[in-house]
């Protein structure tokens, strides 16, 4: 019964006598000073001495249960139940029952409150160019630079925006432009207002130093006067675009037996006539050969047809350059003749004749031997040509351009032939399908079309909310599929026959190609896809899992063009922002 303390004891047992005059030392404990337990020491009987320093630690222990105690083990009296619960009130605590409020916000409850976009954008802008803001919570508050606040009356920037009378004023206070075919009194942007010319004068009389922004005019030169320049002077682009000059750095035009360097070569160590894809290919793994293309970045990268002992390469630095990729792999020849970054190139099915195209607006048709320029094209709006291709089975070349179009010429007379003009954006892509009878476009407007040849209603149009843009296609040699480089770091696969579906099982993924138009290429068999990638690497996938099998560091910054060979079994060649064409086994 000692446990219970001294009263609750029994009835039947003797209360021990309290002896007054002996007192025992209690040790202080402040555990918590702001929370009163109010557990006091019953050995004294008169309450003026009942302080928080004396308790007893026997009451105190059963006072302070466990909290997985579901029953108490002791008799609690009326005044500790009755006691108000002290401490810190928890906010999210329902004040009826023990039950949480259940939270709107990860840290916490938040106050919904109605505000518009508008409202929030105005204010936004207001805090960014003044430095102060309206407190949402508090009406008529402000929070920020306070001063700032006073000054311009709590004004936002739509309410410090002029009226359009002050406006009006401010514009009549500066001078006339004049006309422009008068030299000497044209103006123009360079007008003055009236405050700068009575600036202008003071600093004159005041003989003080200009401002950094004025020019000082020495009144003993007198300009001469000078006429008008007339058109012809200045029309530089047209006399630059219309030479085209071609320089053979070979070491000679024709072999023993008389044949160009377009001939395919017999002295190699693998056959170049066989038809392409007829070997198994594997990987490649180590840099074999480097070609030095200029400094500037290298826009495209082209094999020659069927053979591959050619390779094209069109750089930003206006010149398209023929390489020899057997023998002492130098470069043949230069085509120049554009007077911007050259944009694309391509061959013809046959190799005899090349097609570039140039941020200049113009299309030029050259031929591949002797380097001279056969015919020039130029859309009727001017566009820039993204993208341009032959038609397989004609004399047709169609260009997709930046103004959302796609153009058909006749390369023998020069004409446009058709024009398909369902896009909403920069054309990225063209591939060829069906035997040259249909062929796929892609656009900015994140939209794929197949088109008949030479009518121009789309067939088929393609565009979820999911898509990105399309920038890059690789057709696969079994002719039923298109691989396309997405925008969202991924590689799609469409069917090129039928339904034109997209092959949701097929996604190639591994590699960066946000910000870049990077080439993807399928190998000639089939068996693997290749991409480059914003970080310098080469990525191989497998066709049928869809897996990365392996990826190369092949340059020091973005890889964004890789082209498979058709005839070697593992030999890829890359290139990128540096100018450098690299050559992998």
């Amino acid at each position: 019964m000692a446990l219970l303390g001294d009263l609750y004891a029994s009835s039947d047992e003797e209360a021990p006598e309290l002896n007054e005059g002996k007192t025992t030392t209690a040790t202080p404990v402040v555990a918590a000073p702001d929370v009163s337990l109010d557990v006091w020491s019953h050995s004294f009987r008169a309450f003026n001495l009942y302080t928080n320093s004396m308790q007893d630690p026997m009451r105190l222990q059963m006072t302070l249960a466990k909290p997985t105690d579901t029953a108490l083990s002791y008799n609690v009296r009326y005044d500790d139940l009755a006691r108000p619960a002290q401490g810190p009130m928890n906010p999210y605590k329902i004040a009826q029952g023990n039950a949480l409020k259940r939270k709107n916000a990860l840290t916490g409850d938040a106050q919904e409150a109605a505000f518009s976009a508008q409202t929030f954008a105005v204010q936004h802008r207001t805090y960014q160019s003044l430095g102060y803001t309206k407190d949402p919570s508090v009406n008529g508050a402000y929070v920020g630079d306070l001063v700032k606040a006073q000054q311009f009356e709590g004004k936002d920037i739509v309410q410090m925006r002029p009226s359009k009378e002050e406006s009006a004023a401010f514009r009549r206070k500066r001078q006339k432009k004049g006309d422009a075919s008068d030299v000497d009194g044209f103006l123009g942007p360079w007008a003055r207002y009236t405050n700068d010319q009575a600036y202008e004068d003071d600093a004159a009389l005041g003989e003080d130093e200009l401002a950094s922004d004025e020019e000082y005019i020495d009144e003993a030169i007198v300009p001469a006067r000078s006429t008008a320049v007339t058109k012809l002077a200045s029309a530089y682009q047209h006399e630059l675009n219309d030479t085209e000059t071609t320089e053979f750095l070979g070491a000679s035009r024709y072999d023993f037996q008389g044949r160009t360097y377009l001939s395919v070569p017999r002295d190699t160590d693998i056959d170049l006539t066989k038809e392409p894809g007829t070997q198994k290919n594997y990987i490649p793994k180590k840099l074999i050969h480097t070609w030095d293309s200029g400094k500037k970045a290298i826009n495209a990268l082209r094999f020659f047809p069927g053979s591959g002992h050619l390779l094209l390469s069109a750089s930003a630095d206006t010149k398209v350059r023929l390489f020899d990729v057997y023998h002492d792999r130098s470069i043949l020849r230069t085509y120049m003749g554009h007077s911007k970054s050259v944009t694309d190139t391509t061959f013809d099915t046959t190799g005899a004749r090349l097609l570039t195209g140039s941020y200049d607006r113009y299309i030029k048709l050259w031929d591949t031997e002797t380097g001279a320029c056969v015919s020039r094209f130029q859309t009727s709006t001017k566009a820039v040509p993204n993208v341009i291709r032959f038609c397989p089975s004609s004399d047709e070349i169609i260009i997709g351009t930046s103004d959302k179009k796609l153009v058909q010429f006749d390369v023998r007379s020069g004409e446009m032939t058709q024009e398909y003009d369902h896009h909403l954006g920069p054309v990225n892509t063209i591939t060829f399908c069906d035997q040259g009878k249909r062929f796929i476009s892609t656009s900015d407007d994140r939209s794929l079309r197949v088109w008949e040849n030479s009518i121009p209603v789309p067939i088929k149009y393609i565009s979820e909310p999911h898509m990105f843009a399309l920038t890059n296609a690789a057709p696969h040699p079994n002719g039923k599929s298109v691989a396309f480089q997405s925008g969202d770091n991924q590689i799609v696969v469409y069917a090129s026959v039928e339904k034109f579906r997209q092959n949701r099982k097929k996604s190639f993924r591994g590699h960066n190609n946000a910000g870049y138009a990077i080439d993807v290429d399928i190998s000639p068999d089939g068996q693997f896809v290749t991409s480059g990638d914003s970080a310098g690497y080469l990525c191989v996938w497998d066709w049928r899992t869809s897996k990365l099998y392996h990826k190369i560091l092949a340059d020091d910054g973005p890889v964004t063009r890789v082209a498979w060979h058709p005839q070697e079994s593992s030999k890829v060649v890359t290139a990128g922002l540096t100018g450098q064409i690299k050559y992998w086994d």
